[in-house]
C-alpha cells in the first residue's frame, strides 16, 4: 500500500536562514525593522532604545527573571494621563520559544501604538482610557536556545531534581485544571506541566504582576502561532465561560474585519471546542483570577510553514493581529467605562 503524504517543505535548513539574515540591531537602520526576526540581545537593546527615546509613553517594569536569570520586561504603554487611576489590558508574547512571529507581532504593536497615537483614532481612543502592559518575551531562555541550538524549541530552559529532560511548557504552568488531560507528567514530553502550578519562575512573575493588577486589568491577550486562530476560555474543560456569547462576539468580529481587510480566515470560539483541550493555560487562568476578557491568539499561517514563517509574512500576520487587537480592545475600552 502506497503512504499518503506531502512535502510542505523541501528545505527546512534554507527557511531558518532566511529567518535569521539580514538582522539589525538598530531600528533607525531600516524602515524594514519590524519586518525581520530579532535574537533576544537585540529586543533587549530594542527595549533600551524604546523606552529612552520615548518615555513619556513608555515605561520599563521588570516583573522577574527567568530560570536562567535572563530579566522579564514589560513595557508600559500610556497616553493621555488623567488624575483617575486607568482600566489596563495585557499582552505577552513568546510564551512559546519557536513561535517567532509572536515576538515580532509585540514589537510591532510597541512601535505601531507610538508611531499612530494621536494619529489614529482607534488607537488614541485605546491609549487614552487604558495602559496597555506588553510582555515582549515571556520566555527567555527557550527563546535564546531557538536562536542558538534547537530552532524547534518550544519550553523554557528549566532543570529540576529528578526530572530526565530540561525544560516546562509555561502555557501549561498555570492553575487552571493542571496537569490534567492534554498535558503531561513526563519531563521530555513538550506539554510538560511542571513540578506544581507557577514552579516556573516566568509564569510565577506573570501570574504575580497580574494578581497585583487585577483590579485594573480588563483584558488580557496572549499571543501564539500558528494555526489562524482566536480563542478564549476555557481550553482548560469543556466547560463553558460565563459570558461564552459575549467573548463569542468580540472574536466573530474581530475575524471578520481580519478577513475583510486582509482577506485571510480564522478560525474562533473556545479553546477546547476549537483546538484541543490544553490545562494550565494562562488565558484560562487569568479569566478565573477575574479578567473576564481573556483571549488567546494564534497568527499565521495554518501549517504551510508553521513556525517558520518567512520574515515576508511578517507584515501581513501582525496587521491581521493587531487588526483583531484593536477590535477587541475598543470593544473591551467602550463595556467597562
Amino acid at each position: 500500500m502506497n503512504a499518503c503524504f506531502r512535502v510542505l517543505l523541501q528545505n527546512t535548513q534554507e527557511l531558518i536562514e532566511k529567518q535569521t539574515a539580514n538582522v539589525s540591531s538598530d531600528p533607525r537602520s531600516s524602515m524594514s525593522y519590524y519586518e525581520r526576526y530579532h535574537p533576544l540581545e537585540d529586543i533587549y537593546l530594542w527595549i533600551n532604545r524604546t523606552t529612552h527615546q520615548y518615555p513619556d509613553m513608555v515605561q520599563p517594569i521588570l516583573i522577574g527573571s527567568s530560570f536562567e536569570k535572563r530579566p522579564l520586561w514589560v513595557l508600559k504603554l500610556s497616553g493621555k494621563r488623567g488624575n483617575q487611576p486607568k482600566r489596563a489590558m495585557w499582552i505577552d508574547c513568546g510564551i512559546h520559544a519557536r513561535e517567532w512571529i509572536s515576538h515580532a507581532f509585540c514589537l510591532w504593536f510597541v512601535q505601531y501604538s507610538i508611531d499612530f497615537y494621536n494619529q489614529i483614532p482607534d488607537m488614541t481612543e485605546i491609549l487614552d482610557s487604558m495602559d496597555i502592559y506588553v510582555l515582549p518575551v515571556m520566555n527567555p531562555d527557550g527563546y535564546k536556545y531557538t536562536w542558538t541550538k534547537n530552532r524547534m524549541w518550544r519550553k523554557n530552559r528549566s532543570k529540576h531534581p529528578g526530572n530526565y529532560c530540561i525544560g516546562t511548557d509555561l502555557n501549561r504552568n498555570f492553575d487552571a485544571n493542571w496537569c490534567t488531560m492534554g498535558s503531561s507528567h513526563r519531563s521530555c514530553d513538550d506539554t510538560y506541566c511542571g513540578l506544581f502550578p507557577e514552579s516556573e519562575p516566568e509564569a510565577e512573575a506573570v501570574a504575580n504582576f497580574l494578581r497585583s493588577h487585577k483590579h485594573d486589568m480588563k483584558l488580557y491577550l496572549s499571543i501564539h502561532s500558528y494555526s489562524q486562530m482566536l480563542l478564549f476560555p476555557y481550553s482548560c474543560s469543556y466547560q463553558e465561560a460565563a459570558n461564552h456569547n459575549e467573548l463569542n462576539e468580540m472574536v466573530k468580529e474581530a475575524a471578520m474585519n481580519i478577513r475583510k481587510y486582509y482577506r485571510n480566515q480564522y478560525k474562533y470560539g473556545a479553546g477546547a471546542k476549537t483546538i484541543y483541550l490544553a490545562p494550565g493555560g494562562s488565558d484560562d487562568w487569568a479569566y478565573n483570577l477575574g479578567i473576564e476578557y481573556s483571549f488567546t491568539f494564534e497568527l499565521q499561517d495554518k501549517g504551510r510553514y508553521g513556525f517558520l514563517l518567512p520574515p515576508e509574512l511578517i507584515s501581513k500576520a501582525c496587521n491581521e493581529a493587531l487588526t483583531a487587537v484593536k477590535t477587541i480592545a475598543l470593544k473591551v475600552s467602550r463595556k467597562t467605562q
